[in-house]
């Protein structure tokens, strides 16, 4: 017997309706893939610098990133410049002069490693991170400051931990009389 459109129409349905579902596992891992790669890509920028024990940043509710740049840090003994003891605070505290002649001679060092200055550095001055413990007197910040901009690090940034604004307001109002 000759069966009618329909009911060819509806033997296929059923053929396919029995027959077991496949996934298709490509486009799937080609999704998983990429969200891998973001991840991978745009973790990087966790924290910019290292953070030393011996050094208690001041806080600051700025949200801009630093540079990757050359980081002088100033603990409550040393000055030490890419991690080499550069001068002692308490010979540097003495000394009457408003720079520090060995800070000086190490970042001008460090400068003929890094290569000619681009346009923008040549306006700007090379970069450079000071990372200061917030107890440190402010003659010494001064001496370092100018120190950098004799050797030609006249891009200076100053390290600060990140503080919610939140708590800046309160810490910033004082106690209550």
């Amino acid at each position: 017997m000759k069966q009618s459109l329909r009911a060819k129409r509806m033997a296929r349905r059923q053929r396919r309706m029995k027959q077991a579902s496949k996934l298709n596992l490509v486009s799937l891992m080609d999704i998983f893939t990429i969200l891998v790669f973001f991840l991978l890509v745009n973790s990087s920028d966790v924290e910019v610098l290292q953070r030393d024990k011996s050094i208690e940043l001041p806080t600051s509710i700025s949200d801009q990133v630093p540079a990757d740049s050359l980081i002088v840090r100033i603990s409550d003994k040393d000055i030490l410049v890419g991690g080499r003891r550069v001068a002692s605070v308490a010979d540097v505290m003495i000394d009457t002069n408003s720079k520090i002649a060995a800070l000086e001679t190490e970042l001008a060092y460090q400068a003929s490693r890094a290569g000619p200055l681009t346009a923008e550095e040549q306006q700007l001055g090379r970069p450079v991170n000071i990372m200061g413990d917030k107890a440190i007197p402010y003659s010494l910040l001064k001496k370092i400051m100018a120190s950098c901009a004799a050797a030609d690090y006249r891009n200076i940034s100053l390290a600060v931990a990140y503080q919610e604004s939140g708590d800046a307001n309160a810490n910033a109002t004082g106690p209550e009389s």
